[in-house]
């Protein structure tokens, strides 16, 4: 439980490193996840974790490399809260995934899970108006979508270690040949200031978090691991108000709520009936 704790609280410091880095979104995107998949793949061949490469490593690959991506471009457009915590309705589409390509009847408890989390969504967009910031909404919400396409992937190859650690290190390269090509083009200048951030990035919000989470997963109960996973949306627009000073607006203010709240009632519920 204290490794997942150290696990969330790293990933929570994305959001005001993403903001200090003028690069485009997606060489930051690529960079980072290079260094990533780095740590990755150095802990894969300490614990020689094979990599597996299958229909699911490579399904959960595709979803969490659309999700470093999307996350990444949703934090240059929008607030960190709003980037975060849309990233976090991810559980409310593995359950519309479920049921739209699994056939998976949907019961009155999940129905409204769903209907609870996408009140929350609306309520983001009712205060930030522009158009980058609305994109920004859609940008991070997609991001969800895909972090619950990597989850659907993962659930769908079993308790497997190799499959889960493929799929991290897969994403990480996928993202890094995407972003970095692509995202030269758009990035005018870098500093040493910056490359250290993406190092921190990289390393420490990134690489060392998913050996951890790998690790705690085995001993710390799912519930446990969801719950305490919560502290990077409440985290990360902290550090971004206390270093940037970016704050939400009262209604992305009251959805993140909302969402944080049925999210953590379907974990706590899904636990006591499973």
């Amino acid at each position: 439980m204290l490794l997942m704790v150290i696990c969330a609280v790293l990933w929570s410091i994305g959001g005001i490193f993403i903001k200090l880095i003028s690069w485009s979104p997606l060489l930051i995107a690529g960079v980072r996840s290079l260094i990533a998949a780095a740590v990755v793949g150095s802990y894969m061949f300490y614990k020689k974790t094979p990599i597996k490469i299958c229909k699911y490593s490579i399904g959960a690959g595709i979803g969490l490399s659309g999700c470093c991506i999307c996350f990444v471009v949703a934090n240059k457009l929008t607030t960190a809260a709003n980037a975060i915590v849309l990233q976090y309705s991810a559980p409310v589409f593995i359950l519309i995934i479920s049921a739209l390509i699994f056939q998976q009847k949907l019961r009155k408890k999940e129905i409204m899970a769903v209907a609870g989390t996408m009140f929350g969504i609306v309520l983001f967009f009712f205060d930030q108006l522009s158009p980058g910031n609305i994109l920004g909404n859609f940008i991070a919400i997609l991001a969800g979508i895909f972090l619950a396409v990597m989850f659907v992937m993962v659930g769908q190859g079993g308790n497997d270690d190799s499959i889960r650690m493929s799929g991290i290190l897969f994403a990480h390269l996928l993202t890094a040949v995407i972003g970095i090509p692509v995202g030269i083009m758009g990035t005018v200048s870098v500093s040493g200031m910056e490359i250290f951030y993406i190092l921190i990035l990289g390393i420490f919000q990134l690489g060392i978090p998913y050996v951890l989470y790998g690790i705690a997963s085995r001993e710390c109960p799912p519930l446990a691991c969801s719950l305490i996973g919560m502290l990077e949306p409440l985290l990360n627009p902290v550090w971004v108000f206390i270093f940037a000073g970016e704050a939400p607006g009262i209604f992305a203010l009251v959805g993140a709520i909302v969402i944080i709240g049925v999210v953590t009632w379907w974990c706590v519920t899904e636990s006591q009936t499973s």
